[in-house]
């Protein structure tokens, strides 16, 4: 059978392998397909399949989007994007260039704590792509100050923590347009996290989602299955992946969670419905 792992991070976000390294890695997991799903970030995609094309492997064009609803951060996923629209990758130059204000704010904030982090290294951290709390994380962790990421999130940079700021955040109105604007399928990802993710899940429907990631690290097999039943009750597609960040951030490696090929054939036959204008809306 042929296997796809369709959440993956590269350096253009806040994974720690360039897309090159990201195609190797799966080509010799024998992965049949995956999708690069930076964080408000496009730039790894070109690379990523440019580098595909010398071995038998498929590469979906993504990206991984924050929403905003009732002061809780949530994920949608864009599969199949045209995703070297000017509109668009002007729209993620903004969100980016936020990104790198809010993260400023956050070294500021942990000076006051007595935490000091160079900003310069922090964006070198981050070089080439989007700067995220994972790279904060990652140079408290490197400079002694925890002892993981998943501390430094917990102690300070978490949601509500010590030193936490918001950031700009789409509404899930917004994201949901932008992907079907650029004739890709919105997928919700890792549902586990959210809470009260049912009733979101209804109302995203009535917004276009078309997608829900039921296979996921964090998803026992109970969980899988009730997000696999979900979908089945709305009519929404099934997709699953890793979340793959490379060694920079601990949780399961690539192609640990990986879903057969007919799943991938299924979102396919969606983004060609959404391009010809046949979709459900």
């Amino acid at each position: 059978m042929k296997y796809a792992d369709l959440h993956i991070h590269t350096k253009f976000s806040d994974g720690s392998f360039t897309p090159e390294q990201v195609i190797e890695q799966a080509q010799q997991l024998g992965l049949s397909c995956v999708a690069i799903t930076d964080h408000d970030e496009v730039a790894g995609i070109g690379p990523a399949i440019k580098c595909a094309s010398d071995f038998d492997l498929e590469v979906i064009p993504g990206v991984e989007l924050s929403v905003e609803i009732d002061s809780n951060e949530v994920h949608i996923l864009g599969y199949f994007i045209d995703w070297q629209q000017r509109w668009f990758q002007d729209k993620l130059k903004t969100i980016c260039q936020v990104r790198k204000t809010r993260a400023l704010t956050i070294i500021e904030r942990l000076k006051a704590q007595g935490i000091n982090l160079a900003p310069d290294e922090l964006l070198q951290e981050a070089e080439p792509g989007s700067v995220g709390r994972l790279h904060i994380a990652r140079m408290l962790e490197k400079h002694g100050f925890v002892h993981s990421t998943q501390e430094a999130f917990n102690k300070y940079i978490g949601n509500g923590r010590l030193c936490y700021v918001k950031k700009f955040k789409l509404s899930p109105a917004e994201a949901i347009e932008m992907i079907r604007r650029l004739k890709g399928v919105a997928v919700l990802a890792h549902p586990y996290h959210i809470a009260n993710s049912e009733q979101l899940i209804n109302e995203f429907v009535q917004l276009g989602l078309r997608g829900i990631e039921a296979h996921y690290p964090e998803h026992d097999k109970a969980t899988s299955e009730y997000y696999q039943n979900l979908a089945q009750k709305h009519g929404l597609l099934i997709t699953g992946g890793s979340d793959y960040h490379g060694l920079g951030k601990a949780g399961a490696q690539m192609g640990d969670v990986k879903i057969p090929y007919d799943l991938v054939e299924q979102l396919k036959k969606e983004a060609e419905s959404i391009r010809s204008g046949q979709a459900k809306k």
